[in-house]
């Protein structure tokens, strides 16, 4: 299962690392230490919470940057429904919910799960989705 640094988290949730440090510190994100003392976030966590984020529960800070690629969401896999054919996924992008249906077997093939890390691309009515 992923997880990801103080940083990382900062990247998925646009905001800054010192906010993700802030919440972990005052129990508003659960965070872990790791064997040599940095903090971690487990990715099925963070994913449960940039959805909550987006929904309004948690709302980006004053003065937090948001910024935007254009056709590009980078984000963090929130949900995977798997049919025998084909696969929807759930990606939470900042305050964007990003959703594309692939073959299972794309999803198996990369190893999309729940609180990874992915891309999705869109071009038209087209959604690729990248493994980053």
């Amino acid at each position: 299962m992923p997880s990801y640094s103080m940083g990382q988290a900062a990247q998925m949730l646009r905001v800054s690392p010192e906010t993700v440090r802030r919440w972990a510190e005052t129990g508003r994100l659960a965070a872990v230490r790791a064997a040599d003392g940095a903090r971690a976030v487990d990715g099925v966590v963070l994913a449960a919470f940039a959805k909550e984020r987006a929904a309004g529960l948690h709302p980006v800070p004053a003065g937090a940057a948001v910024t935007s690629v254009r056709n590009s969401f980078a984000g963090i896999v929130t949900a995977v429904r798997l049919d025998d054919v084909a696969a929807q996924v759930e990606i939470q992008s900042g305050p964007h919910r990003v959703v594309s249906v692939v073959t299972r077997e794309s999803v198996e093939a990369l190893g999309i799960t729940v609180g990874a890390t992915v891309t999705a691309r869109v071009k038209s009515t087209d959604v690729h989705i990248d493994l980053t």
